[in-house]
């Protein structure tokens, strides 16, 4: 599994931590920064982790910016991605068995790095259940067309 991770400025601290976690699980991953504490702006990082993550480079994305809305909505902008927008473990399985989710976005304002960790591991280790979710997804994908 490959993983394409990023965060804004508000999301630099729990991008640390997840980043932590992958190399714990021995998890292949890609950052794509911020290297710094500055304001940037989050569509300019959601933008190469969803096409990388669109264009199948990437098996997975993960993003974080301070609520992480600001990152789901602008995932959701590229072609064949499902970004979840998750703060609790329940949404994290639920959107991977039913939704196929393909990018997870998390707010470090929201959330703590303990529950991220275990919201990352639940969604990472979630395989989509398909049958009659399978067509759902199939909707979506109509929707993009």
């Amino acid at each position: 599994m490959r993983i394409a991770i990023s965060s804004d400025h508000g999301g630099n601290n729990l991008r640390r931590e997840i980043m932590h976690l992958l190399d714990e699980l021995n998890i292949s991953y890609e950052d794509f920064g911020p290297q710094s504490a500055d304001s940037v702006d989050y569509p300019d990082y959601a933008k190469p982790v969803s096409e990388g993550v669109a264009s199948g480079e990437f098996d997975k994305g993960i993003l974080i910016c301070g609520t992480g809305i600001g990152m789901s909505i602008a995932a959701n902008k590229v072609k064949g991605i499902r970004c979840a927008l998750v703060h609790d473990v329940f949404s994290a399985k639920a959107t991977r068995c039913h939704n196929d989710s393909n990018v997870l976005s998390m707010g470090e304002r929201v959330i703590g790095p303990g529950l991220a960790r275990e919201i990352v591991q639940t969604w990472l280790g979630t395989e989509f259940e398909g049958g009659r979710h399978a067509r759902r997804i199939e909707k979506i994908t109509e929707l993009e067309q």
